[in-house]
């Protein structure tokens, strides 16, 4: 029998610091040791969301954990989602299901915070009873402390678990020994010293000029440094959120099959194509510039958490004109969830689900309407298209989707009930997201392009099964392992 550890939790001086990562390379590191780990982010705000295997939503990023780990993903692993639908207001996913869209006013306020509180803990308690170690994320600075009050996801959830809280500090971004010291002094005296150890995240450059850095930080600080993780461009892990979109290629290339990916105000779920970046035929990139658009051989209409504004907003600027000259001109256009409702021939809202517009125009490329009405669809899927069978992915929508005259429906599942809309392979659009992870798929895609050049298809999954190692390996080599054991429990 292994030997039970304590919880550990990456927490951070504040967000985008590279907590995520970094549990999914403890996940894939205490796997490779001999134990069975789990993932566990109490709250998290993401648009970029999954299906469990049975049909429930957690973000994106305990999915991947549960990944690097070898274990299915769960609701436990993430019970409260919060995806933000304004500036001010976000639709409550609890243990799976969305609850209704909340006020962040409202839902920061501490009435009714003990309910939410008590189901985070249920999740984290049957958790712990099937998994060892828990790797628990944090979000967004440890040091809120006007939030601490109403916190659910970082010291008081390290404090009910019993964790180990280890400190995360991006370097990167500069201040970085003031980010520390004040993310530890500003805690209660209970919680400072749940704090065992801290790692320096994002490095650039001779990591050897560090060395005084490290000393000195112990020293103002009072905590081991258990490492300082080199910056890296050449793992690939998929991303927690939309911020890493600003440092994703932003034009057409020469000698590749050029794919577009519309740069949608509400774009979610951005990991559908992270596929097609590492396809040595394609070359991806971001952008609602028309001019770009025009150089793609493929644009793909992503998915959306506000259709109808971003509906709005591509017919204001011009990009639904170019995708519609595109279409003429003979490339490929492919939507996705909510680019799939935007390609129909309308959209609308008569109850307000969205917002305030109720009806809108489609770029009407496909023969569908969708009406924003019904519950929320989320479950994981897998289905034959053109002579391929087991192709797999997950639904994650609101919206009625129905054809307007006879057309070939996307895929036909093996009950029969049928997705999304196919007018040829170049015209085409679905609700499944993580189509573009099936190899099968995306030669069909690609196959009227494969002129321009002469590179062979990849197998994706043992692709990221390899970055998961190198991602363990990597941080292996930088960060002292064994003395987080022993702060563990080991």
């Amino acid at each position: 029998m292994e030997e039970k550890l304590h919880p550990i939790m990456l927490a951070g001086t504040g967000s985008d610091v590279g907590k995520s990562v970094l549990a999914a390379a403890l996940c894939r590191i205490f796997k490779q040791d001999g134990y069975s780990p789990a993932p566990f982010k109490a709250q998290n705000m993401a648009l970029n969301s999954y299906a469990t295997p049975d049909g429930l939503e957690i973000g994106r990023a305990q999915a991947v954990q549960a990944e690097a780990a070898g274990i299915p993903c769960c609701t436990d692993m993430n019970p409260l989602l919060l995806k933000p639908s304004s500036d001010h207001t976000s639709q409550v996913v609890l243990n799976g299901k969305p609850i209704g869209n909340r006020h962040a006013y409202d839902y920061f306020r501490t009435e009714g915070r003990d309910e939410l509180r008590q189901e985070v803990h249920a999740a984290f308690d049957r958790l712990s009873k099937r998994f060892n170690p828990i790797v628990m994320e944090g979000a967004g600075s440890i040091s809120e402390i006007n939030l601490q009050d109403t916190d659910l996801v970082n010291m008081p959830m390290a404090r009910y678990a019993g964790a180990d809280v280890i400190l995360v500090a991006d370097i990167d971004r500069g201040g970085v020994f003031a980010s520390a010291y004040g993310s530890i002094m500003l805690q209660k005296p209970e919680d400072k010293e749940r704090i065992k150890g801290i790692i320096v995240n994002k490095f650039r450059g001779d990591i050897r000029l560090f060395e005084k850095g490290v000393k000195m930080m112990e020293e103002i600080c009072g905590v081991p440094v258990l490492g300082v993780v080199p910056y890296f461009k050449d793992i690939h892990i998929e991303e927690e959120d939309s911020l890493s979109l600003d440092y994703k290629h932003l034009q057409a290339e020469q000698g590749k099959i050029n794919v577009a990916v519309v740069l949608l105000r509400h774009l979610s779920n951005f990991t559908d194509f992270d596929r097609l970046e590492v396809d040595e035929r394609v070359h991806l990139y971001y952008t609602n510039n028309v001019d770009e658009l025009r150089k793609a051989d493929i644009i793909i209409v992503p998915g959306s958490k506000s259709t109808l504004d971003d509906l709005f907003e591509l017919r204001r600027n011009g990009v639904a004109q170019a995708i519609l000259r595109a279409h003429r001109e003979g490339k490929t256009v492919l939507g996705i969830c909510g680019g799939f409702q935007i390609l129909g021939r309308e959209v609308l809202d008569p109850d307000g689900v969205e917002g305030s517009i109720h009806q809108l125009p489609g770029l009407g490329l496909l023969p569908t309407s969708t009406s924003m009405t019904g519950e929320k669809i989320t479950r994981q899927v897998s289905f034959p298209f053109k002579g391929h069978e087991g192709l797999k992915g997950y639904e994650i929508h609101m919206g009625e989707t129905k054809m307007l005259e006879q057309a070939e429906p996307f895929v036909v599942f093996p009950d029969g009930h049928t997705d999304g809309c196919f007018v040829n392979q170049k015209c085409m659009g679905t609700y499944i997201h993580g189509i573009l992870d099936n190899d099968s798929f995306i030669n069909y895609l690609l196959e009227p392009y494969l002129d321009k050049l002469d590179h062979s298809e990849i197998d994706y999954q043992a692709y990221k099964e390899e970055q998961y190692d190198k991602l363990a390996a990597h941080v292996r080599a930088h960060v002292d392992v064994q003395k987080l054991y022993e702060i563990m429990g080991r």
